[in-house]
Order: C-alpha cells, then structure tokens, then sequence
C-alpha cells in the first residue's frame, strides 16, 4: 500500500492527468477481455490539515483561500464582506477559522428561526427524504398545505408561488396588469402604469428593477419597464394626487417581523395583491403572492407559471416557519423584543452626534446617521456582530433572528457602542 501526502497549494494531478489515470485504472480492473479482476494496488489518501478549516473536495481551505477560489470563478456581482462562514447555531455564526460573531443580519432578513432550528431541520430532512421535486404539472401535499395556510391567515383567497421575492414582484405586474384588461375589455388602452415609492427596492429582475428607485440598480440596464412613476415615501397626499383612473395599475405596499404577522396590518389597509419572500421558508428559496379572487379570477391557465416554485421541500420548510411565527405569542414576544431594543439603542446611541434618527417597528430597526454607515459595519465586523447598511448607505440596519434574546441585544448594542468612534475616523479622513 502507498500513501499519497496532498499539498494544500498543488492539487496530485492536473485534471487531464486525473482523466487519464481513470482510464488506466478502469483498463486495469476489467482488463483486456472486458473481464472483472480484482485490483492490485490500493492508495490511501492522507490530508494533513490545519486546524479549524473547511474541506472541499478533500482539499482544506482557509479564508484566505476561499476568497482567492472565489475572486477566480464567480461573477463579480457582490461586494462581499471578507469573512468565510461554515457553520450557525441559533442567533451566532462561526467562520472557517472558528471566530464566532452575532448575527444581527439574519441573511438580509430571511434566517427569521435562526440557524439549525430543529422543527425546521426535522422538516426539511423528513421531507427531502420523502419526495423534493415534481414541478407544477402535479399536484403535492406540501403545496396545497401552505397555500391553505397562507389563505386561513391572510386576507388573501388564493396564492402563487415563485422562488423569490423579485419573482414574486414579476408576477404582481402580471397580475395588475390582467386584472386590468380582464376589468376592462371594451377598453382600448387599459391602465398599465405604476406607482413606487422613492428610496426603494423591489428586486433586480427587469419588472421589479423599474420599480425600484434607485438609480445605481436602473442605469446599467436601461430601457427598464415604462410606466413607472414614483413618489415621495410617507407622502400620502403626493400619493394620491398621482393616482390617475383609467392609467394606473398598481401601487406597490413581512412576515411577523414587525410584530405583526403582515406589516398592513399595523394600519388596517388591506392590500388586493401582496408579495411575501424572505423568511417564508427559513433560508431556503421561496416567493408568493397572496391575491383576492377578484385579482385571481382574471388569470387563466398558462397566464403565468414556475418550474421549481412551490416544490414539496421547500413548502414543508415554509410550514415549519409559519407554523411557529404565526403563534400569537411569538409575534408578542417579537414587538416586546423590539420596542426594548429601540429603548437601549436610545439610551446607549441616541445622543450620539452623527445619529440623526433611530426609529423602526418590531425587530426591523434602523439607524440613520449624517456620514456613511460602512465604517461602524467594518468595525462591528471586526468585533463579532454582523450588521447591515441600508437606505443611501447612511442608514444602520437591523434585523436579527426574531428568536434573539433580550441579553443578545444587549451585546449587540454595546458592540455598536464601543465601535461609534469609527464614524468619527470617517469624518476626519
């Protein structure tokens, strides 16, 4: 027997080198005549790896590396921040070098459970066990399940599901604009057009792009849909004035993380259609809209569709979710969670000078500041908590796992406490 010794920095074999020993090794084993023998040589592979690293493919990585392998062959289309995540438990995640951090970040708002819920798990194992895939040509329990679900706490009678929330977006033009011309069929030129809101945004698919305000996201990749019109957030007059009978389709308007189980509900407006992603299914990726039957009836078969929306794994995970966000008790516990992290951000930020406002509902906060968010980001980074930008990038943001406990937040703000100089080393440079 060998043992073969693998450097971490020069693979054994180049990859035409490893197709050829392939051949040789099937040659050897059946031999000439096409005839089964046993081999006659066996090689163990022995990987001498440091400590606290992640394997791919028997090689062991580090950060340092991980990020290289990654400048070389993804699309360059993020921005990341250097940190290699392996692994979460709860509200804390841990890099591939062990360091843990607290993540106030729930990936962009969607980990609502946390990470390795066991109700969640439990689920998404039982089920990929089961049956994951059939497509929308047939029916599956799961699907009808949630859907059901959904409708029984909403005002919706009925759901389409997408695998996304910028495909979720995609469907709601669909819709309004059917709904439209179904309403309408004597008209020549039915309403088509859209009403947004500035500072927003609505996803990065061509519908949903016109949608959103930003600039930045819409130059590249003009012409963007037509019809769009936007108006001042908060402005409900402004809003009202550009609402024109007969032109517009829509105006465009979370999932417990206000305290609610749908934000609207906070102000008694009761949407025709609503599109829900994020945290639906707990990390893995979904997106519905929730319609009334008078939106609903104008759609007809083949009108719109999906090949993996709706799949049997991911709705039983979105069960699993909803089942325990729903509970009243949760969503109480997530407003008293929120208003008492607003508090201590008052108390330990609020008189900060480059905090202009904190202000939010339920544990979806934010902190805007007069400079640029990124240093405290880096700095909280670099000291165990994982926090986002928002707005103009002037904005702190913060949507932890509605799980958090109140000592969590506690360690969250004094991190962003001990780390409010780095705003003023902004300034200065």
């Amino acid at each position: 027997m060998t043992s073969l010794y693998v450097s971490l920095k020069t693979p054994p074999f180049q990859p035409n080198d490893i197709r050829r020993r392939q051949r040789e090794s099937a040659a050897a084993a059946f031999g000439i005549n096409g005839r089964w023998r046993a081999p006659t040589v066996c090689m163990s592979l022995k990987v001498e790896a440091p400590e606290n690293a992640t394997k791919s493919d028997g090689v062991v990585l580090k950060s340092k590396e991980v990020m290289e392998t990654d400048a070389r062959v993804i699309v360059g289309t993020y921005a990341r921040s250097p940190v290699v995540l392996e692994s979460g438990k709860g509200c804390k995640l841990y890099d591939v070098e062990g360091k843990e951090y607290l993540d106030m970040s729930s990936g962009i708002a969607v980990n609502a459970l946390g990470h390795g819920d066991e109700d969640w798990l439990k689920a998404v194992v039982d089920q990929a066990g089961t049956l994951t895939h059939v497509s929308n040509l047939y029916y599956s329990i799961p699907q009808v399940e949630l859907a059901k679900r959904l409708v029984d706490s909403s005002f919706a009678d009925r759901v389409f599901f997408s695998n996304s929330g910028t495909e979720a977006n995609e469907a709601a033009i669909k819709f309004a604009r059917k709904f439209q011309r179904h309403s309408n069929p004597d008209s020549k030129e039915p309403a088509t057009e859209f009403i947004s809101f500035t500072n927003c945004f609505h996803g990065r698919t061509m519908g949903a792009l016109a949608l959103t305000s930003k600039e930045h996201y819409r130059t590249p990749f003009q012409p963007v849909m037509p019809g769009v019109t936007f108006a001042e957030y908060g402005n409900i007059q402004a809003t009202k004035d550009l609402i024109k009978p007969g032109k517009t389709a829509a105006i465009q308007c979370g999932l417990g993380r206000t305290g609610y189980l749908w934000a609207h509900e906070a102000y008694g407006v009761f949407p025709d259609i609503m599109t829900l992603a994020k945290p639906l299914a707990g990390g893995l990726p979904i997106g519905a809209v929730l319609l009334t039957e008078r939106v609903a009836s104008s759609m007809a078969y083949g009108d719109h569709g999906s090949t993996f929306a709706g799949s049997p794994l991911v709705c039983k995970a979105a069960l699993a979710v909803l089942n325990k966000i729903s509970n009243p008790n949760f969503l109480n516990s997530v407003s008293k969670k929120g208003l008492y992290l607003k508090d201590i951000l008052e108390q330990k930020l609020g008189k900060n000078s480059h905090v202009k406002e904190i202000r939010g509902s339920g544990l979806i906060v934010g902190i805007e500041l007069d400079v640029s968010a990124t240093p405290l980001v880096d700095a909280c980074r670099d000291s165990g908590l994982l926090i986002l930008t928002a707005g103009k990038g002037n904005v702190v943001r913060l949507v932890p796992p509605l799980i958090i406990t109140e000592q969590e937040l506690d360690r969250a703000v004094e991190i962003m406490c001990q780390t409010l100089p780095a705003l003023d080393v902004n300034v200065s440079s």
